[in-house]
């Protein structure tokens, strides 16, 4: 194990809200990054996803980069 993953599984361990908050952002960051992953995976711009799923650029690249913000129903 690496000695981030050491700190981080340690803290977790004494701290009940650092684990709560990190499993939390943990899980946002997946979101993004899986939703990224989908579109790089399809050969799509975040440009051309946009115009596909008639929304904006911005849009896309907040999902991606901010999905604490989403709401389930934009999914």
């Amino acid at each position: 194990m690496s000695n981030l993953k050491n700190y981080i599984s340690e803290r977790k361990k004494r701290d009940k809200k650092f684990a709560e908050g990190f499993d939390e952002g943990y899980e946002q960051f997946k979101v993004g990054a899986m939703l990224r992953q989908a579109r790089e995976s399809a050969g799509l711009t975040q440009d051309e996803l946009a115009r596909r799923l008639k929304t904006k650029k911005t849009a896309i690249s907040r999902i991606e980069n901010h999905a604490d913000d989403i709401k389930l129903s934009t999914l």
